[in-house]
C-alpha cells in the first residue's frame, strides 16, 4: 500500500478507535474494578469480534448482513438486551466488595464481556464495510490490502484500549470512597443503558 494512504488511514482509524462506546466504557469500569493489567487482557475479547468483523467485511458477507432485515435487527436486539444486563449488574454493585469481585471474577468473564458487547453490534460490521474500502486501490489486490488495514486497526484498538483502561485506574484512585464508588458505578450503568437503548432503536443506515 501507498505510504500516503496508511498516513490519512491512520488518524482517521484511531479517532474511530477512540470514539466513546459501549466497548471503552467497559475498559474503563473494568480497570476501577479489576486494574489496568485485566481490563487490558478483557480487551482480547473485543479484538476478537472484531477480526471476525472485518473478515466478513473483505469477504462481502457484510451484504447480507446489510440486506438482511431480519437478520440486522436480531443481532442489534440481542446486543441492545445483553448491554441492559451489564447495566443491571453494574447498577446493583456493591461498591465495597472490589476485592471479593476480583477473586470471584477472571480474564475469561471479563472477555467473554468485551466479545459479547462487540459482536452484538451489528453496525460494526457495516462500519469496516464503509470505512475499510474507503483506503483500498481497486487497482491493486484487494486481499492484501484488507489484511494491512485490519492489522492496523487491531493495533490501534489495542492502544485505545490500553488508554481507557489507564483512564479507569485514575478514576479508581478518586473514587476511593464507597460512595464515590456507588456514584461511578451508577454513572456508568445509565450511560451503557443509554448505549443499549440506543442500539434498540437505533435505525439500519
Amino acid at each position: 500500500m501507498e505510504l500516503a494512504t496508511l498516513m490519512l488511514f491512520v488518524p482517521a482509524c484511531f479517532a474511530l478507535n477512540m470514539a466513546p462506546g459501549p466497548n471503552n466504557l467497559l475498559s474503563i469500569s473494568n480497570a476501577t474494578r479489576y486494574g489496568f493489567r485485566l481490563s487490558c487482557a478483557a480487551g482480547l475479547g473485543r479484538l476478537l469480534a472484531f477480526a471476525g468483523m472485518i473478515a466478513l467485511a473483505s469477504a462481502g458477507l457484510a451484504v447480507v448482513l446489510h440486506t438482511s432485515e431480519l437478520l440486522f435487527y436480531g443481532i442489534k436486539t440481542v446486543g441492545a438486551v445483553y448491554l441492559l444486563y451489564l447495566t443491571w449488574q453494574l447498577w446493583r454493585a456493591a461498591p465495597g466488595q472490589e476485592g471479593e469481585a476480583k477473586a470471584g471474577v477472571g480474564f475469561w468473564q471479563l472477555a467473554r464481556q468485551e466479545f459479547l458487547v462487540a459482536a452484538g453490534n451489528p453496525k460494526a460490521i457495516l462500519i469496516f464495510t464503509a470505512f475499510l474500502p474507503q483506503f483500498v486501490n481497486p487497482q491493486q489486490p484487494m486481499a492484501g490490502q484488507f489484511a494491512i488495514l485490519g492489522l492496523l486497526f487491531l493495533v490501534l484498538e489495542m492502544v485505545a484500549i490500553a488508554i481507557y483502561a489507564w483512564m479507569g485506574t485514575r478514576l479508581r484512585r478518586w473514587f476511593a470512597q464507597p460512595g464515590g464508588k456507588r456514584i461511578f458505578n451508577r454513572g456508568c450503568a445509565a450511560l451503557l443503558a443509554s448505549a443499549g437503548l440506543g442500539l434498540l432503536l437505533s435505525r439500519r443506515s
